[in-house]
């Protein structure tokens, strides 16, 4: 199955972990009908705008990630585009110039806005998504390789469309508040794609002003899994279940109870891994 036959448009951030790539695999072993799908850690906003359902919940810990969903799901595209190249035009933005990026990175900083953030992504080292503990965006210059070209402004305009098409709520609330409050009905469907505890990116080493992903919260999100399979809701969970000669044994463990299905899937294109042929990326269902 190829992303031509699933018509899948593919987010315009690079988001770590983003699961376009994978849907194509995804895509068949979710619920065929679906009412609300809550997409739990929604990261760049793929399953969102990629999987058929009556409604959506977006919910993510990293507030500056669901203000830009939330800004291309409510702004009028040509607005959107309009106040990009203002800001491209007005610090001389390009794939050379890093005098004009750090001055459009120092003035976010100072005065934050969606898609302020959204245009320096464009012009930042691999298109990254980074912040340090004081919630400054750090990530340096994309210096020959990162910028606002055609392409990219053709997939925003393909996503914005895409999410504007759809019935959407924006949260940002850690995992456990957010499905602990919700009042699911029948054939609402759970997606689940945490931070690995396996690997480490730039969402949760705990050096992002971001709260880290240690086993404690591991295992609560399996206790809340299995509490939501108690009460019939149903959930899919994507996870990494080896990598780089490592093992999640409370993965593991916890798989043993529910469906698990292997994923072909590689991160070579992914900026933090190095040996990526030793990953095992599965996605774990309870129905």
């Amino acid at each position: 199955m190829t992303q031509e036959k699933y018509n899948i448009i593919s987010s315009p951030m690079n988001y770590i972990g983003g699961k376009a790539k994978l849907l194509p695999q995804l895509i068949p072993l979710f619920p065929p009908k679906i009412n609300t799908l809550y997409d739990v850690f929604a990261g760049g906003g793929n399953i969102i705008a990629n999987v058929s359902a009556k409604s959506y919940k977006a919910n993510d810990l990293n507030d500056f990630v669901i203000g830009i969903l939330e800004a291309f799901y409510r702004k009028d595209i040509n607005n959107i585009l309009s106040e990009i190249y203002v800001i491209i035009n007005k610090y001389s933005l390009s794939k050379e110039n890093q005098d004009g990026f750090l001055r459009l990175r120092s003035d976010y900083n100072a005065n934050k806005s969606q898609l302020m953030l959204y245009t320096l992504i464009c012009y930042s080292f691999n298109y990254q998504f980074r912040f340090n503990n004081n919630l400054d965006y750090n990530t340096p210059f994309g210096h020959n390789k990162s910028h606002f070209s055609d392409k990219l402004k053709a997939r925003l305009i393909q996503f914005v469309e895409r999410l504007q098409m759809r019935d959407i709520s924006f949260s940002s609330q850690f995992f456990d508040k957010f499905l602990l409050s919700q009042n699911f009905k029948a054939d609402d469907f759970v997606y689940l794609d945490p931070p690995y505890l396996i690997t480490t990116g730039n969402y949760n080493d705990g050096n992002r002003g971001f709260k880290d992903w240690t086993v404690d919260e591991e295992k609560r999100l399996y206790e809340i899994l299995e509490h939501l399979d108690k009460s019939g809701v149903k959930w899919a969970l994507s996870n990494v279940i080896e990598h780089k000669g490592k093992q999640n044994l409370i993965l593991s463990e916890f798989s043993q109870h529910y469906n698990l299905h292997h994923l072909n899937y590689s991160y070579a294109n992914s900026s933090h891994n190095t040996n990526r042929s030793s990953s095992k990326e599965i996605l774990l269902t309870n129905y």
